[in-house]
């Protein structure tokens, strides 16, 4: 089994797009992709992602596997993917197309890209003498709330398909810092791919996230290119995220930026480069701040104050929303932390970072109201852990450090009811790793 996280923005929404930092950070709600391998007999490509209802098998013997490992398009698990090969892509499409037959269009359409950034990956990666295979996937992150979903499901297919054909090494506690880090960028660019498949023009940003954990900067250049530098220093700390559940356009959003930069350009230009401000003082802070020790509080405080006004800077901009305005007034009144949108805006998410020492009773007496209201309450960690494995896929006991375990099996996995059945099942776990799960990750600089 492999696990990879989801985001947030933290920082920098909508100044990002006209060339101001921005940081993002992964989150403890994660994806996790059980791969179960099957009898020689039984020659097929099984996805099962049970969230979203795709469930579809494709005979390995009929793939296009001719096509993709001609001498000119052979791709190999070492090699730098930056584009999708028009040629290969035709050649899947067909494949991809035949899911979910039956299904409204709006719906069909997310199972044929997910079935496309299966197959660009199983048939790069794969071959035409592999065993038959299952793989089940669960999820914790909501959907198309602007939190990295599909660049969790990229990057646990990325490293379920390169630990099949053994192009991973570890984790392991002393594996080398260089050694992991070529392993997560290796699980990072057929990520990278599989989001190519999936939506066309990713940034890169959230599969970069998700594969390495932590946090990233991410900063487009004038050129039109744009930069993701991992921020290894990012402390963990516990979040609470909010979902309004109310649909919103990214693309809408950000027009509405362009428009207040058309119509008021040097207040919106002030806007902005504030933003940017907010970004790089939160690096300045989290680059020399101690959110572990006895400065831990005034570190909270500080990075708390930022998150607040970036808020108020995003409300200038026009992009909040009277949901998103409710859940910061309800936390604001609770006193329990720092709130602001994540994201787009518009709808989609709210994040806040928590005030120390924060009861539990405030914290249930706060849930019953975003219930009340139609919201959706996660606790979650801000710059959580990025891909992990769980090889084999037995969950150890863990009493008395002796052996034993129980196996994961796939009928209870795909029966694990709602975020918390999964959670329970085999989570990577909100408040210390369940033991088992190993990670690889980047060297603190």
């Amino acid at each position: 089994m492999v696990s990879a996280p989801g985001k947030v923005i933290v920082f920098g929404e909508h100044a990002a797009v006209y060339g101001k930092p921005a940081i993002a950070a992964a989150i403890s709600l994660r994806s996790y992709l059980l791969v179960t391998t099957l009898s020689k007999s039984q020659r097929i490509a099984k996805l099962n992602f049970r969230d979203i209802g795709l469930n579809h098998a494709w005979k390995i013997d009929t793939l296009p596997w001719d096509v993709f490992h001609q001498p000119s398009k052979k791709r190999f698990y070492y090699s730098l993917v930056n584009s999708l090969d028009p040629e290969l892509l035709d050649a899947i499409i067909p494949h991809a197309e035949a899911v979910s037959k039956d299904l409204p269009e709006k719906q069909r359409k997310i199972h044929v890209r997910s079935a496309t950034a299966f197959l660009y990956l199983f048939l790069s990666l794969g071959s035409p003498e592999s065993p038959g295979f299952i793989y089940t996937l669960r999820s914790t992150i909501p959907i198309g709330a602007g939190l990295g979903s599909s660049a969790s499901v990229c990057v646990c297919l990325s490293a379920a398909l390169l630990i099949q054909i053994r192009a991973l090494a570890g984790p392991h506690p002393d594996q080398p810092p260089e050694e992991a880090e070529i392993q997560i960028e290796r699980v990072n660019r057929w990520a990278f791919v599989g989001e190519l498949c999936t939506h066309g023009d990713p940034s890169g940003l959230d599969n970069t996230v998700s594969a390495g954990g932590k946090a990233v900067v991410f900063q487009r250049n004038p050129s039109g290119s744009s930069s993701v530098t991992p921020l290894t220093k990012f402390p963990k700390l516990p979040l609470l995220l909010v979902d309004t559940r109310q649909p919103r356009s990214t693309a809408m959003q950000v027009e509405k930026v362009r428009t207040s930069k058309n119509n008021h350009p040097v207040l919106t230009e002030m806007i902005l480069d504030g933003i940017g401000q907010f970004t790089a003082s939160a690096l300045e802070l989290i680059s020399s701040a101690d959110f572990d020790g006895n400065g831990t509080s005034d570190s909270l405080e500080h990075l708390g104050t930022l998150i607040r006004m970036n808020h108020g800077f995003l409300v200038s901009l026009g992009v909040s929303h009277p949901r998103l305005e409710r859940i910061r007034e309800l936390v604001d009144y609770a006193d329990i932390g720092w709130t602001k949108l994540t994201g787009a805006g518009g709808g989609g998410c709210a994040i806040t970072l928590f005030r120390p020492g924060v009861k539990d009773e405030t914290i249930k007496e706060l849930e019953r109201k975003f219930t009340a209201e139609g919201f959706q309450k996660y606790e979650t960690i801000l710059g959580a852990d990025g891909v992990g494995v769980l090889w084999p896929a037995v969950l150890r006991n863990g009493t008395n450090g002796g052996g034993g375990g129980e196996e994961i099996d796939q009928e209870s996995f795909e029966n694990a009811v709602g975020a918390q059945g999964i959670e329970q099942l085999v989570g990577v776990g909100l408040h210390g790793n369940r033991e088992g799960w190993k990670f690889w990750t980047r060297a603190v600089v």
